[in-house]
């Protein structure tokens, strides 16, 4: 064939010009043609992941820049044994309009699907896409549809997949105009971390943005809210905007509040750690008066109930039989005193491994304070270090929202340290040493939730946030964990200075609790947090060497050292670090105590 053969229009193609030039000239129907083309829309946001996962609610996905299909980045998400990974997004429709659901997706089973009120749910997906392969679906609303959830999911235990440019293309809808500014804001109750503000509704408006010193912090679908994480003695200024499908509004006027002086808190770094009081194991009995100055507050092991549900808590000291260097009842209490005299604070530790407390009833609630009180003023200790582990907190299936909790083992819990705090008062040293299962899985799970977790999921979380007021110190159990998906989006793993940087960043940063982005959980301040870990390899799994140590606090206080995790702060004021234990720190030659005090001086 030479040229003139393939640049010659042929015989059809001459008459297909024709007819759609005839077409074109009847009267309005270009005009309706190029109208019912201008309808159209993709109604996904950042469906090419270029903005990372703006738009996106995913339970195990990240934005890699490799493998694309397209831009420079696209969605890795990773299912686990219990999550297939969907990341989902819900967009705005029209009633009674058809759509057309696409995306570029490869791995092993991967999903495209979307659901709404109203609509017969979609889905298409692929069971083996060694390259980008293309999915495509459509979706017919009905007739009182508004919403549709799309999302992209993989399957149990098959390994990572990726998507990329998504859409959803059919009718788009008319936005309207972003609500006006909020009036009428005004701060009300001030804490020494906290200040709750409120305003007067706004019409039109589906929800509110909040803002600290020029900064988004948090959402609201009510006129209310409370800014925690707060530094004490400190001024800030708020400003809220209106929120819907059209946009945000201006902000509204400022008013400023200043927080209190903070009870129990300290710029100072402290070192924690538990003393074997009442056992011993292979690490040998330790006397009080035996502790070195370094360890700032000393939590005593253990407090332990006369049955699971009795909220009786009973403190026996080592037997001479068991621990045939124990000293007497009177040196042991003379040198609590000491200690005291020279700074230091001497807790009772409840719980433990063996030591389960539930508080199933308002009388093992009323039980409970009484006995820890009592052992309190036996031998006149600071405060209280809240241990439990096992089955000792877990939430009903009813359970959802940890702001406001229901189960009567978390409510009853809470009740008891508010009474124990008001009765010592302001210098009562309150902290707690939760697993990460309790805490930090929180960011995936909350309780049984929409995937059938563990209802131990996340259930310190309510008893943290109602007394982050009163809470001296938060010391996470960094240890005996399994993988705990980090702000990353990645899973975090014990063993080096990358785990404990993404757990810690995660108290200090605050995370949306299941996914969900309107249920924040908010940040402590970095003198509430001190980082656990085990102080040898015989203290427990995750036990990470000295220069694993150091990175870690380089990383958290002068955001060097990082490696491959980016913490979203610097935090010069974190309190410190908690090991257990101080009876098995001097059977390793106190290496964890050197260390401590190599770093902070």
């Amino acid at each position: 064939m030479d040229r003139t053969e393939r640049t010659r229009p042929s015989t059809r193609q001459r008459l297909l010009a024709v007819c759609t030039a005839t077409v074109l000239a009847v009267p309005g129907l270009a005009a309706l043609s190029s109208a019912a083309r201008a309808a159209d829309a993709d109604l996904v946001r950042n469906g090419g992941f270029e903005a990372g996962l703006d738009g996106w609610t995913c339970t195990a996905g990240a934005v890699v820049n490799s493998p694309v299909r397209s831009g420079s980045s696209a969605l890795r998400a990773t299912p686990a044994g219990s999550d297939y990974a969907q990341c989902s997004q819900t967009v705005t429709v029209k009633p009674d309009s058809q759509y057309t659901l696409a995306g570029y997706v490869r791995g092993s089973y991967v999903y495209l699907g979307a659901s709404g009120t109203g609509t017969t749910d979609v889905s298409t997906w692929t069971q083996s896409a060694p390259d980008w392969q293309q999915l495509t679906t459509t979706l017919r609303t009905g007739p009182s549809t508004a919403k549709v959830t799309l999302y992209t999911h993989g399957w149990y235990g098959t390994g990572a997949y990726y998507a990329d440019d998504v859409s959803l293309v059919g009718p788009g809808t008319d936005p309207g105009q972003p609500p006006a500014a909020p009036t009428g804001l005004a701060a009300g109750t001030v804490t020494s971390s906290s200040v709750a503000l409120s305003w007067s509704p706004v019409t039109g408006a589906t929800g509110y943005a909040v803002y600290r010193d020029g900064v988004k912090v948090q959402t609201a679908t009510g006129t209310s809210t409370t800014v925690s994480g707060l530094a004490p003695s400190t001024a800030y200024a708020f400003q809220v905007a209106a929120v819907n499908d059209a946009g945000e509004s201006a902000k509204s006027a400022t008013v400023t509040a200043t927080t209190s002086t903070g009870s129990g808190g300290s710029t100072g770094h402290a070192l924690v750690g538990y003393l074997h009081a009442s056992f011993a194991n292979g690490s040998g009995y330790t006397r009080m008066s035996d502790v070195p100055d370094s360890w700032d507050i000393i939590d005593l092991a253990f407090g332990e109930p006369t049955s699971t549900t009795s909220g009786d808590i009973r403190f026996t000291r080592c037997p001479v039989t068991e621990c045939p260097t124990v000293e007497s009842d009177a040196d042991f209490k003379a040198a609590i005193k000491a200690k005291q005299a020279a700074g230091k604070k001497v807790l009772i530790s409840i719980g433990g491994q063996n030591g389960q407390v539930q508080l199933t009833t308002t009388a093992a609630r009323d039980t409970f304070v009484s006995s820890v009180s009592k052992i309190i003023d036996t031998y006149g200790l600071d405060g209280l270090d809240i241990d439990f582990e096992g089955h000792s907190l877990s939430l009903d299936a009813a359970d959802t929202n940890f702001k406001s909790p229901t189960t009567p083992v978390i409510v009853n819990l809470i009740s008891a340290l508010k009474t124990l705090k008001a009765k010592y008062g302001s210098t009562f040293v309150l902290t707690m040493a939760p697993e990460t299962f309790f805490v930090q899985l929180g960011y995936q799970y909350y309780g049984t939730g929409k995937w059938g977790q563990d209802p131990r999921a996340g259930a310190y979380l309510p008893v943290i946030y109602a007394l982050r007021d009163d809470l001296t110190l938060l010391h996470v159990q960094d240890y005996n964990s399994g993988s705990i998906m980090g702000l990353d989006n990645q899973y975090h793993s014990m063993g080096g200075a990358d785990f404990h940087i993404a757990m810690t960043d995660m108290l200090l940063t605050g995370f949306p609790v299941a996914g969900d982005a309107n249920n924040v959980f908010p940040p402590l301040r970095p003198d509430q947090v001190a980082i656990g870990m085990p102080a040898s390899t015989n203290a427990g799994n995750g036990y990470v060497a000295p220069s694993e140590v150091t990175k870690t606090l380089d990383c958290l206080t002068r955001k060097t050292n990082c490696g491959s995790y980016t913490t979203h702060g610097t935090w010069p004021g974190l309190r410190g670090l908690m090991t257990w234990s101080i009876n098995w720190d001097r059977y390793g030659s106190w290496e964890f105590q050197r260390t401590f005090d190599g770093y902070f001086g």
